[in-house]
């Protein structure tokens, strides 16, 4: 089951040695680092870059209490919100997928131009509450 929102720490590193910029990465996520030109920059790729580290997950990784995190002067921890059920209808894969249905309704359906691959998505995100 999706959980809906997900909050990590991240580190955020403020750089001026090449320019200025924001690296950040998560002690929570292994791999996960990412960067931006401005704070702000970096906090959305932050969230981007989270979510699609657990894109194909299906148990989240529990965030890590940042407490005893040693930083640097140039760091800071921000958290991090992700909603995953909003981000993977945005962003998520899709799958080619096969059903069968009555000859008349793909009839009726291509006559009227309706997308029936939409019509199938939407009827599973009613039926399983998403």
């Amino acid at each position: 089951m999706i959980r809906d929102r997900l909050i990590y720490p991240i580190i955020v590193g403020e750089y001026f040695d090449d320019g200025h910029y924001f690296v950040a990465d998560s002690p929570n996520i292994d791999g996960m680092v990412t960067q931006g030109n401005t704070f702000n920059e970096v906090v959305f790729w932050a969230e981007d870059a989270i979510a699609t580290m657990l894109e194909d997950m299906t148990d989240y990784p529990e965030a890590v209490d940042p407490s005893k995190w040693e930083l640097k002067d140039n760091e800071k921890i921000v958290y991090i919100s992700v909603n995953m059920r909003e981000w993977l209808s945005r962003n998520g894969k899709t799958i080619r997928k096969n059903v069968t249905v009555p000859e008349y309704l793909v009839r009726a359906a291509k006559e009227r131009g309706l997308n029936t691959s939409q019509i199938f998505t939407n009827a599973l995100h009613e039926e399983l509450g998403i």
